[in-house]
C-alpha cells in the first residue's frame, strides 16, 4: 500500500479511524484490563482491509502494531494503578521472565502462521473473553495460585497467545489471576504491568520475523507500521489513566456487558475472515 496514493476522504476515514480506536482503547486498558489491543487490532485490520493493504501483511501487521502501541499505554496505566496499590511487583517478578519469553515465542513464530489463523485465535479468544465479562462473579477454580512451575507454564502460554493476539497480558491474565481467586482489583493493575513485559519481546519478535517480507508499505519496522504506531500512541497513552481512575470509582458492570457485546460481535466478524465468509 502505498500511503500517498490514497484518496482523502481514505486517508480521513484511516486517521479518525485510528484516533477514535486510540481512544476507546486506552480508556478500555485502564477500566477492564482487558488490554487496548482488544479494540486496536480489529479496527487496525479492517482500516488496512479497506484502503487495499495486501491480504497477507494486513492482519501481522495490525498485531504487531498494536502491540508497538502497548508499550506506552502499559505504562501509563501501570503508573496509575500503582498510585492506587493495586500491583503486585513480587506476581509481577516471579511471571515477567516466562511472559517474555512467550511473547518473544510468538512473534519470532508469527510468521509461519497464515493470515486465517491469526483472525481465528484472535476470533476465538476474543468470544471467551467477552463470555467472561458476562459472568456476574469470576469463575474461581481454586482458592489460591498454584505452585511456582505451574505459574510458570501459564505465564509462558499467556506470553505465546497474547503475541499473536497483539494484546497486552490483561485480557488473559486478569480473568487467568481471578480463577485462582486473585482479588480482582490487583489482577487488573498487576496485569497493566504484564502488558509491557509482553509487548517489548513481542515487537522485537514481529520486528525480527517480519524483516525482509515484500510489500510492506514505507517507514514500517518488520511487520511494526511506524506511522500507524504515532498516530496511536499519543492517544491511549493519555486516556489510559482515565480508564484506571474510572476502575476504582466505579463498579463497571454494564460497562463490562456493553463491551462484551462489542467483543462478540467483533470476534464473530474476525471468524468470518478467518474462515473466508
Amino acid at each position: 500500500m502505498d500511503f500517498a496514493s490514497l484518496s482523502l476522504p481514505d486517508m480521513l476515514l484511516l486517521g479518525g479511524g485510528l484516533v477514535g480506536a486510540s481512544i476507546v482503547a486506552g480508556i478500555v486498558a485502564g477500566l477492564l484490563g482487558v488490554g487496548g489491543g482488544i479494540v486496536i487490532v480489529p479496527v487496525l485490520y479492517w482500516l488496512f482491509t479497506f484502503t487495499h493493504f495486501p491480504e497477507d501483511l494486513a492482519m501481522h501487521m495490525a498485531v504487531a502494531t498494536s502491540l508497538a502501541t502497548i508499550i506506552t499505554t502499559s505504562i501509563s496505566s501501570m503508573r496509575a494503578h500503582h498510585k492506587r496499590g493495586a500491583v503486585d511487583f513480587q506476581l509481577l517478578r516471579r511471571w515477567a521472565p516466562a511472559l517474555a519469553v512467550g511473547a518473544l515465542a510468538g512473534g519470532l513464530a508469527a510468521r509461519f502462521f497464515e493470515p486465517a489463523v491469526l483472525t481465528g485465535i484472535f476470533g476465538t479468544v476474543g468470544i471467551l473473553v467477552a463470555v467472561n465479562l458476562t459472568i456476574p462473579k469470576p469463575l474461581v477454580i481454586a482458592e489460591h495460585l498454584p505452585p511456582n512451575p505451574v505459574q510458570v507454564v501459564i505465564a509462558t502460554v499467556i506470553g505465546f497467545v497474547s503475541s499473536l493476539m497483539g494484546i497486552g497480558g490483561g485480557t488473559l491474565g486478569v480473568p487467568t489471576m481471578a480463577a485462582f481467586n486473585y482479588p480482582i482489583h490487583r489482577a487488573v493493575g498487576t496485569a497493566s504491568a504484564f502488558g509491557l513485559v509482553i509487548s517489548i519481546p513481542a515487537v522485537i519478535g514481529f520486528i525480527v520475523s517480519g524483516w525482509d517480507i515484500p510489500g510492506r508499505p514505507p517507514l514500517s519496522l518488520g511487520y511494526v507500521s511506524l506511522i500507524a504506531t504515532a498516530i496511536i500512541l499519543p492517544f491511549t497513552t493519555y486516556f489510559a489513566p482515565l480508564g484506571a481512575r474510572l476502575a476504582h470509582a466505579l463498579e463497571p458492570k454494564w460497562v463490562k456487558r456493553a463491551f462484551a457485546i462489542f467483543l462478540t460481535l467483533t470476534a464473530i466478524k474476525m471468524l468470518m475472515s478467518a474462515f473466508g465468509s
